[in-house]
């Protein structure tokens, strides 16, 4: 933390991207910023969701690229998400294309699906919003048009040559001009020529039924049918026939939904739904998605539409051929305004099948009470300790109220009589500054005490809970294994282990309630931590305020090159001569509160 410290004080207020690292230094995370200063800092000061402070626990170190531009930023964020593939990016962090359809530029033609884009020659069509949707209009595309199918040519006719699916140019000589027919075919199909093909077909289909062919009839029929369904799935058109892409998105409780609208030829053809935490503000994480949405992407739409209250001039910048904006009225505000809600939706029934869970909360409340001898264990107060190597050492209570954590009844204790690693005496303080005041306040006693630890642990709380106040609530000790995992409960006089079955209701609670005790303990001690850091010798020093404060950092960087400066070099700084010595005096005077 004190080389995390020093480098915060660093950081500059420039754009650019920072990119977190955990002890092994692994990248787990890389952001973008219109602020370096600003954006960095605030992971290690405020409080934060259980989410995101998973991800600041395991940060040991960060660097950051200065860029000149925000737009520099956006792009450079894509490469580095693609480069390290961090944990925590979890928005197409996978690498993942979008499917195309691709006419190759051969000798003999062929279509494929891919997800690869070549600089040689062959047309592109797409992108579609998964395989299937791509494989499907191939698939049609081969029953249409019987351009090859073998990567390589075999020696002899395939089967595809006898469905008429294929010109056999294995065995049989093509002219040049079949293939050139066939394709541009295909490219006026893809590019929204198709009902001039279903004409053709209906007319070929009343030939066949006329001459009384009625298998090849019903062929053609099929084909008629198989092109509505494939190419017309949506009643919303436009009538330019513009290719477009339409975003909306929504953001709750640390998850954004983000849902993309595809217009291929002006009709709405599909849709993509992605669902995804996110750690900074929503329209800062949507522009990333957007981003990498497009990122080395060669065909774009020509036209992108955003919900209101986005910069759109953003993404401008990084589609600069494509016409980017917000609608204010007509189909397309309708369809901006059908994926939002689309968003909304698909972020409700997330969290409604998260409440399905409740159920199953309460009977697991049940058998935890069974399994101890008790009652219901309707409330239920958890604490944990932490600590390192004795310094700042704090204590933290949660309150889970029938198996559901009661955040605004958490409690927070610096601790006052304790000043060297001894985590038994920690407990039996925080005991007895607890309940002592459930006492005085008349507050509510819970059905069950869980501490942090085993036998020890156990026997202090129980010590300050029966003989100094006289309460008689069970007591139990949350015991880790060497993975620092939830192994098992342990209660009683002496403690013995309660038999809690692994894959059980009761042993998940248990499990909820030790990883969230022991993250809010974190979370507080990294608060203290970084508050006690970040003080300094210059906070008691006459005649240094907050502004000369930052004149120094930036001209020396630490407290020792303060330290080991000159008079000179604190003139230099725009520090007087006087004050300098001052400064002097006090950094090298000794310290036994506060070691820099």
């Amino acid at each position: 933390m004190p080389k995390i410290k020093e480098k915060l004080s660093l950081l500059p207020d420039q754009p650019g991207c920072y990119l977190m690292k955990n002890q092994h230094q692994e990248v787990i995370y890389v952001g973008k910023a219109k602020n370096l200063r600003n954006r960095v800092r605030s992971y290690f000061t405020g409080a934060h969701d259980a989410k995101t402070e998973r991800l600041v626990m395991e940060i040991a170190d960060f660097e950051y690229i200065v860029t000149g531009t925000p737009i520099e930023a956006l792009i450079l964020e894509c490469n580095l998400i693609k480069k390290y593939r961090p944990h925590y990016n979890v928005m197409l962090k996978d690498d993942k294309s979008y499917p195309y359809i691709r006419l190759t530029k051969e000798k003999h033609p062929r279509l494929e699906v891919t997800r690869k884009i070549k600089k040689d020659g062959s047309k592109y069509f797409g992108p579609y919003p998964h395989a299937g949707a791509a494989a499907q209009t191939k698939k049609l595309l081969d029953r249409l048009f019987p351009l090859r199918k073998c990567r390589h040519l075999p020696k002899r006719v395939c089967l595809y040559y006898h469905l008429g699916q294929c010109v056999a140019p294995c065995e049989y000589p093509i002219p040049s001009e079949q293939y050139e027919e066939m394709t541009k075919k295909i490219i006026r199909f893809l590019n929204g020529g198709y009902p001039e093909i279903q004409r053709d077909l209906r007319h070929k289909m009343e030939e066949a039924a006329e001459a009384l062919e009625f298998e090849r009839a019903k062929e053609l029929r099929d084909l008629i049918q198989d092109i509505d369904a494939v190419m017309e799935k949506q009643n919303i058109a436009f009538a330019d026939q513009i290719d477009r892409d339409v975003f909306g998105f929504a953001a709750d409780k640390g998850w954004m939904c983000v849902q993309v609208f595809f217009v291929r030829q002006g009709k709405l053809i599909e849709r993509e739904v992605s669902l995804f935490p996110h750690y900074n503000e929503a329209d800062e994480d949507f522009l990333s998605f957007i981003a990498q949405f497009y990122h080395e992407t060669p065909v774009l739409p020509k036209e992108i539409e955003l919900p209101s209250g986005v910069d759109h001039d953003l993404i401008q910048q990084f589609v600069p051929n494509v016409h980017v904006h917000t609608p204010k009225r007509g189909l397309k505000k309708k369809l901006v305004e059908m994926a939002e809600k689309n968003a909304q939706l698909a972020l409700q029934e997330k969290f409604a099948l998260m409440e399905k869970d409740e159920e199953k909360t309460i009977q697991a409340i049940r058998n935890l009470g069974e399994a101890i001898g008790s009652g219901l264990p309707r409330r239920i107060e958890a604490f944990d300790n932490s600590n390192i190597q004795g310094a700042d050492p704090v204590s933290a209570m949660v309150v889970f109220i029938n198996g559901k954590p009661a955040k605004k009844e958490y409690r927070k204790y610096k601790i006052r009589t304790v000043d060297k690693p001894d985590d038994y005496e920690t407990m039996r303080e925080v005991i007895r500054r607890r309940y002592t005041r459930v006492l005085k306040e008349n507050l509510s006693i819970p059905d069950l005490v869980l501490v942090d630890g085993g036998k020890g642990q156990i026997s202090a709380a129980v010590d300050v809970l029966e003989n100094e106040l006289g309460l008689y609530i069970p007591v139990g000790g949350m015991v880790k294994d060497e993975k620092h995992r939830t192994a098992k409960l342990m209660m009683g006089d002496p403690p013995k282990e309660v038999i809690l079955p692994r894959g059980s209701l009761e042993f998940y609670l248990l499990q909820r309630i030790q990883e969230e005790v022991h993250r809010f303990a974190i979370q507080f001690h990294r608060q203290t931590r970084g508050k006690n850091l970040l003080q300094s010798k210059l906070d008691q020093i006459p005649g240094v305020g907050e502004k000369r404060k930052k004149q120094l950092y930036r001209y020396f960087g630490s407290i020792e090159k303060m330290r080991t400066g000159t008079i000179e070099d604190f003139q230099k700084a725009g520090i007087s001569a006087k004050l300098a010595q001052t400064i002097l005096q006090a950094l090298k005077a000794p310290d036994k509160a506060h070691n820099e």
